[in-house]
């Protein structure tokens, strides 16, 4: 069955670095939209950023210029580099594939999601 795992969160000084990684199982990541979202405590789930089956990146306007996503699609291995982490960067960061997306900023388009990696940014 699909599975994605995500791996790379912690706990960092804020302008710190962190590289979360996702592996995808049982199916071809190249062939779907795979994004980031993060959830930080008591608030609703975002959308951080995605990448295309064209290969198109597209970025919440708050992470652009410090945030890089990126798609091994030979490894099934979906990164997100993070620099100048900022607290307010800090919640749990999930990954998510989905087949037919549309608008990748919505949670309704994907299909799969990971169990989530927590950052936390001090």
């Amino acid at each position: 069955h699909v599975q994605l795992v995500e791996s790379g969160g912690g706990s960092v000084q804020a302008e710190g670095s962190l590289r979360l990684s996702c592996v995808v199982s049982e199916l071809t990541s190249s062939d779907y939209c795979m994004g980031w979202f993060r959830q930080a405590a008591g608030k609703q789930r975002e959308w951080v950023a995605s990448i295309s089956p064209t290969g198109r990146q597209t970025y919440i306007g708050s992470v652009k210029g410090r945030f890089a996503i990126s798609l091994d699609s030979g490894r099934n291995l979906l990164a997100l580099q993070m620099d100048s982490l900022k607290p307010e960067d800090t919640a749990m960061y999930y990954c998510a594939a989905g087949e037919w997306v549309a608008a990748p900023d919505r949670e309704s388009e994907y299909n799969y999601w990971g169990q989530g990696t927590q950052v936390t940014v001090s």
